[in-house]
């Protein structure tokens, strides 16, 4: 982190957007931690996080727009292992996008797990790329801003982040599928009304 300074900091969390297994809940609490330690600033370390993700959300983005979903979901079955994404993610990724829109792709930057996904189906049902920036934008500052200021105040102990903030991001994801199979359940029972 010292040596490459801010430029690793957006290197990182650019790589973690394109790669979903490489987790920002260690880069930015490290990030923090220096800070922390007098080796950088906060607000240009924080900016360095925001931009490397956003810039990293467009690759995902732009291939949601340019290539048919099927074939999306055929390469996730055939390569997603590699980073851990599957056409079941992608269906439901895009269903969630569906339901809530451009407020998804605001309020899935805060969740772990799906804050890479939201921009596929971003891409794919064409949302304009002004309001996709700005919500990723203002999402991601948040989850950045949030993350690196857990590392400053921990100082020397931001191991402890991942220990809390794991189960915390778990609970998030399982709200998040409750919620999803509750939306299932209760659009199936319309259905069959």
């Amino acid at each position: 982190m010292t040596s490459m300074g801010y430029l690793g900091i957006a290197l990182l969390m650019f790589l973690e957007n394109l790669f979903p297994p490489i987790p920002s809940e260690l880069i930015m609490p490290l990030a923090g931690f220096t800070v922390h330690e007098g080796q950088m600033e906060f607000i240009p370390a924080v900016v360095a996080g925001i931009v490397g993700t956003v810039v990293g959300a467009l690759p995902w983005y732009y291939l949601g727009r340019v290539v048919d979903e099927e074939k999306i979901e055929k390469l996730a079955d055939k390569y997603g292992k590699w980073i851990t994404v599957s056409a079941k993610d992608i269906q439901k990724a895009n269903q969630w996008f569906n339901r809530h829109g451009s407020k998804a792709v605001l309020l899935c930057r805060l969740v772990p797990g799906v804050r890479t996904l939201i921009s596929l189906p971003a891409g794919m049902n064409h949302m304009a790329m002004i309001p996709f920036l700005v919500y990723s934008t203002i999402g991601t500052t948040l989850w950045v801003v949030f993350l690196t200021a857990a590392g400053y105040f921990l100082g020397k102990n931001y191991p402890l982040v991942e220990e809390y903030l794991a189960p915390v991001s778990k609970i998030a994801l399982l709200v998040l599928v409750i919620w999803f199979i509750l939306w299932i359940i209760r659009k199936r029972n319309r259905r069959y009304e």
